[in-house]
């Protein structure tokens, strides 16, 4: 939970801080990198707390089936932070766009 309310307040930052004139590269780009430090933590941490080496005895020593369950794990958990990313960028985008 902690990890989740850390990756979406990030997200929030980069939705934020993301110059608007990179449009939709800068978006998925964004999200991109979101997106791996979230497979980052989420690898780093072992299976339900244990070690990396406890982790991989779960997994047949296998670190390819480890890193492919902890990248669909984020896959699903992705939705929250990438609506922080969106939405202050949809309403910078929707501000800048008032004015002209």
């Amino acid at each position: 939970m902690i990890l989740m309310v850390c990756m979406a307040a990030l997200g929030a930052a980069f939705g934020a801080m993301m110059p608007l004139r990179w449009g939709v590269l800068g978006f998925l780009g964004a999200l991109a990198v979101l997106f791996m430090i979230h497979a980052g933590l989420n690898s780093a941490s072992g299976f339900a707390g244990s070690s990396f080496e406890e982790s991989l005895l779960l997994f047949n020593g296998s670190v390819v089936s480890y890193l492919g369950f902890n990248l669909q794990i984020t896959y699903r958990a992705f939705a929250l932070p990438m609506l922080a990313v969106a939405t202050p960028l949809v309403f910078r985008l929707a501000r800048s766009l008032r004015r002209d």
